[in-house]
């Protein structure tokens, strides 16, 4: 027959292994997710961006670092979903195709304007737009592709912000004009790359100042 002490020592086995178990399955209930980015609420805002020189994406940096996330992406690399996941959309595209109606940029921009925008709902949605281009050696489509971003995003239904001065640029003429302002923030890395930071910040400050979700 077993000793008091062999049924002590079994009883104290059994206690810690229900311990373990209780621990084990309480240690799993909080270890954190390795899922994906979480859709189910809003991220604040990103700078979406596409490039041909890397002047774009050297200025979205710019914009991105000022508004102190950081965080930049490619347009072409982006799903509807994510797009649609961000409460601000920060959105830049140089001017490849100048004189063009459409698909302006040459850029993966072109593709998803006409693809996949028209997919996905942007009702309400904080937009600012910003443009590259060379006032000196295409002076008369000045940044036009910025136009196109700013059109078709405004007819979904998404707010627009961040319209500057004409100030201060030799360009003759835009298609990013609207009444007399850009549509958003102008830059020109081939002639005025001295003034892109500055003229970067300065522009994250008026989207503070007129409420963009950042």
């Amino acid at each position: 027959a077993a000793g008091n002490g062999d049924i002590i020592s079994s009883n104290q086995n059994k206690m810690k292994l229900l311990i373990s178990a209780l621990v084990i399955s309480g240690a799993a209930a909080f270890a954190p997710s390795m899922g994906g980015r979480s859709m189910t609420s809003l991220d604040a805002s990103v700078v979406y961006y596409s490039t041909s020189t890397g002047n774009t994406e050297t200025v979205a940096q710019y914009i991105a670092d000022a508004a102190g996330n950081g965080d930049i992406q490619e347009i072409g690399d982006a799903s509807e979903s994510e797009v649609a996941g961000f409460d601000g959309l920060i959105i830049g595209a140089p001017t490849w195709h100048t004189g063009a109606d459409e698909q302006r940029s040459g850029t993966s921009w072109d593709d998803f304007l006409y693809d996949t925008l028209p997919n996905i709902e942007l009702e309400g949605k904080n937009v600012a737009v910003f443009g590259m281009g060379d006032q000196e050696g295409y002076g008369d489509n000045y940044c036009d592709a910025a136009g196109e971003l700013y059109d078709l995003f405004e007819a979904k239904g998404c707010k627009m912000f961040g319209l500057t001065s004409t100030d201060g640029y030799n360009h003759s003429d835009s298609k990013a004009e609207r009444d007399g302002k850009f549509c958003g923030l102008m830059m020109d890395e081939d002639n005025q790359y001295d003034l892109s930071e500055d003229r970067a910040k300065a522009w994250v400050e008026q989207l503070k100042s007129e409420g963009f979700a950042f």
